[in-house]
């Protein structure tokens, strides 16, 4: 009988951050999800209803709202020193979908795929589901990517997946390693793809984007984190023309174009006022210290996270399996690769009553408490 699934999906399998947080107890305190425990500012909730009132509901523009991809072109300029016209954004559902469309527009099969291990989950998944070969790039002793080995790597490579600050460890490269990085792949032909979703949230260190490098760099980035916009589904590309060109077509065709309401919310987002993004990294960052302090004095050891809102943390998986039956939710490091089995991500997107709550239970786990 003929095999009914595809290999390419049933050779990956379902999120393990999902899985551990979708069989959560309900007394549990989640420290596993990737999530924003901010609302949405209201002047962008604000803008939301004023277009679902102005019956602004129909499709869009493949590519997004002409006021949108300017407002981005906008914010490229001034926050990240990068120049680009409307014609090199593709708005999409989240910084996910944009994922997706820049491996399906530029991977062949069994072309290879290199991302940081460990890194975010869906980077190998979604090069797999491509017909890529995702293979993993080691980190040094404190989370950043070794460089000497990434570049050992990158001949014959097909993308180098780029994530700083990055998902699950905190860290953010500098400016230096970046250009290193994306100065070599130039060279070797290997087009770098850099999700910069946390980039508004570094702690000490300074966010540089990838672009700012070199020209066969794709960005990727969404309103999903900066704006506590998770559900919202609104990110976009930046990239050139031609690759823009050959990543709407999948577009099209798998989503036609991103809401149209958040399209709206986002354009208020971009141009609006931006005092509650620093009052989150604000409290980001004083989340981040409460909970290192509680972790080290347990008894951890890790380095501080420059940036994002997690802690990757040294746990051997059976006291990962105690804390989360003492009911905190956070993430096995199998979850992001083969090279750290033995460590767990914390997320500090949670209040920090619930922290405190949090490293309670963790403690008494080990025996600390």
């Amino acid at each position: 009988m003929k095999e009914q699934f595809s290999p390419r999906v049933k050779g990956i399998e379902i999120s393990g951050i999902r899985r551990i947080f979708e069989a959560a107890g309900p007394d549990s305190i989640n420290l596993g999800l990737g999530q924003p425990d901010f609302d949405t500012p209201q002047h962008i909730k604000d803008a939301a209803i004023a277009a679902i009132r102005a019956g602004k509901t129909g499709y869009t523009a493949n590519t997004g709202i002409p006021e949108l991809r300017d407002a981005i072109c906008a914010k490229f300029k001034k926050e990240n020193g990068l120049q680009y016209g409307p014609d090199h954004i593709l708005v999409t559902a989240g910084a996910s979908e944009a994922l997706h469309i820049v491996m399906q527009a530029l991977v062949s099969d069994g072309d290879p795929v290199l991302c940081a291990d460990p890194g975010f989950v869906s980077y190998a998944a979604l090069a797999t589901i491509a017909g890529g070969r995702p293979i993993g790039v080691p980190l040094d002793e404190t989370f950043h990517i070794d460089l000497v080995k990434a570049q050992a790597l990158m001949d014959g490579a097909r993308l180098f997946v780029l994530n700083s600050p990055a998902n699950p460890t905190g860290a953010v490269e500098s400016g230096e390693s970046i250009k290193a990085l994306v100065e070599y792949a130039n060279d070797a032909g290997v087009t770098v793809v850099s999700d910069e979703v946390y980039e508004h949230f570094v702690y000490g260190k300074k966010h540089v984007s990838a672009a700012r490098f070199g020209d066969n760099v794709i960005t990727i980035n969404a309103v999903s984190k900066t704006y506590a916009m998770t559900g919202w589904r609104l990110g976009y590309l930046a990239a050139s023309p031609e690759v823009v060109g050959q990543c709407l077509k999948v577009h099209q065709y798998c989503q036609a174009c991103a809401t149209s309401i958040s399209q709206y919310a986002a354009l208020a987002a971009y141009t609006g006022d931006q005092a509650p993004v620093r009052q989150m990294r604000d409290e980001y960052r004083a989340r981040r210290d409460l909970l290192c302090k509680g972790l080290f004095d347990i008894g951890f050891s890790f380095p501080v996270p420059e940036g994002a809102f997690y802690a990757f943390v040294p746990m051997k998986p059976a006291l990962v399996q105690k804390v989360i039956d003492s009911g905190v939710i956070l993430t096995p490091g199998s979850a992001f690769g083969a090279n750290a089995p033995d460590y767990a991500r914390l997320s500090y997107a949670a209040s920090r009553e619930n922290l405190m709550r949090a490293l309670d239970r963790i403690g008494t786990a080990t025996g600390v408490q």
